[in-house]
Formats: C-alpha cells, sequence, structure tokens
C-alpha cells in the first residue's frame, strides 16, 4: 500500500541522514527519531486528515455504543452497516466501510487515512479480542462486554495507545521500506533478511515502548470530553494534533537517549 508508489527517499537532507544511519550501524532509536524527523511535515498535518479523525473518531465512541442496552442500533446510528447480533468480524468490516463511505464523500483518501484505517481495525480485533473467549465463536455479548471495557478512562488509554503505536509504526515503514532493502546483503547494515526483520521488530517495539506517552494523555481527554458533553470530530482532530505532537517529540527524544 503505497511503498510501489512512493519510490525511493526523498533526496533531502533530513532523508539523507536517515540513509546515512542505516549505513553506520544506528541504533533503532535513533533511525526511529530521524526518519520520523524528516517526515514531520506531514504528521503534523495529520490532524486535518478526514479519513485519520473518522478512524479516531469511530474508536472513541465504540466503547461507548457498548453501554447501550441495544448494542446493535448504537453501532447503526454510528454508520456502521451491520447484520443483527454482530460478531467482532463483523463490526471491524463494518467499521472499515464506513471509513471509506466518509473518504468517498470528502474525497479525502490519502496513504495516511488508508494506514489509520488498517490501524484502527488491528487495534480493535487485537483488544477486543484478548477479553473475548475465542476470536471466531465470540458472541455479540461477548463483543459488547470486550468493547464496554474501553469505555473508561484506563481502557480508552489502552485503546488509543496500540492505535497510534502502529499508525507511527506503518507511517515509519511507509518511508523506509524501499531504503531498507538496499541494505540487505554482505557487508551491508542486514546480513540478510532474517537481520532485516528483526529490525523491523525492534522498531514495532520501540513505537510501541514511546507510545506510553499518549496512553498518559488519552485516559485523562477521554473522560474529561465525555463529561463535558461528549466527543465530536473537531474534538477528535485536536486530540490526533496533541497525541502526535506528543509522541514526536517522545521519539525525538528517544533518539539522542
Amino acid at each position: 500500500m503505497g511503498h510501489i508508489r512512493l519510490g525511493k527517499l526523498p533526496q533531502t537532507r533530513s532523508w539523507k541522514q536517515v540513509v546515512e544511519l542505516l549505513e553506520t550501524g544506528a541504533n533503532t532509536p535513533q533511525i526511529a527519531a530521524a526518519t520520523l524527523e524528516a517526515a514531520k511535515r506531514g504528521l503534523k498535518e495529520a490532524s486535518q486528515d478526514p479519513g485519520l479523525i473518522r478512524a479516531l473518531w469511530l474508536l472513541t465512541q465504540l466503547p461507548l455504543a457498548a453501554r447501550q442496552r441495544d448494542f446493535t442500533q448504537a453501532l447503526r446510528s454510528l454508520g456502521l452497516s451491520i447484520p443483527d447480533d454482530p460478531g467482532l468480524f463483523d463490526i471491524t468490516a463494518a467499521f472499515t466501510q464506513a471509513v471509506d463511505n466518509e473518504l468517498w464523500q470528502t474525497r479525502g483518501r490519502t496513504d495516511l487515512a488508508e494506514m489509520a484505517q488498517l490501524a484502527a481495525v488491528e487495534t480493535l480485533a487485537q483488544k477486543a479480542g484478548e477479553y473475548c473467549p475465542t476470536l471466531f465463536a465470540a458472541t455479540s455479548q461477548d463483543v459488547q462486554s470486550a468493547f464496554r471495557k474501553f469505555s473508561t478512562k484506563d481502557g480508552f488509554s489502552r485503546l488509543a495507545r496500540d492505535f497510534f503505536s502502529r499508525l507511527v509504526y506503518r507511517y515509519s515503514a511507509y518511508f523506509l521500506s524501499r531504503e531498507l532493502s538496499n541494505h540487505v546483503g554482505t557487508d551491508k547494515r542486514f546480513k540478510d533478511i532474517a537481520e532485516h526483520s528483526a529490525f523491523n521488530e525492534a522498531f514495532s517495539l520501540h513505537c510501541w515502548q514511546s507510545s506510553f506517552i499518549v496512553e498518559e494523555y488519552a485516559g485523562g481527554w477521554y473522560s474529561a470530553e465525555n463529561y463535558r458533553g461528549g466527543i465530536d470530530e473537531a474534538k477528535a482532530a485536536n486530540f490526533v494534533y496533541v497525541a502526535l505532537k506528543k509522541l514526536r517529540k517522545e521519539l525525538a527524544q528517544r533518539g539522542p537517549r
């Protein structure tokens, strides 16, 4: 997704620094920080991306829908086209379609929007699946109970952290994936595919560890905004802006450390 269109890294000073770090064997945090620095303009504009905003807004609303007596109707009121007694996969598929519908109406489809859409669906499947007895046999009641756990301060904090961790990893990999392949081989940064894969795993872990800063912020924000009357897409956009700003700063500080 996006990688074929992207081609090689831009020949700017920031991107050349990323390549130099790869060539000189810099550690994962340094490369992560340099990558986000080189691509920071896109992240600064992310709070205006309609696909990302809609995905985050839906993540704030699904837990609240799970608090309602009629879970199915509450989901439908959010624009999710689901059957009666929906399972987890019914909801994640409807979530994807709801974001697609928003992008079609606003003509706002971007690579970042697709990354956010995928990151959100992965987060829902992973986090809700942890509370279901079995992933494929979970009933609608099981799924509702799982989603309800994210309607608390701590619950939404965990959900938001997972989402932003996946989003930033995907965003970074979007830029790095074509360049990394040039550093696999004898006498290069990665001697084989196994080392290349290990680097990607370490990069993903680094994004997860850095996203703790979002977890600290998300819970208090979620509780406060729901108390003040609820969360609309304007508030969701502001949350995205602040969360990504905090995450960029955390990644930048972890690089030198």
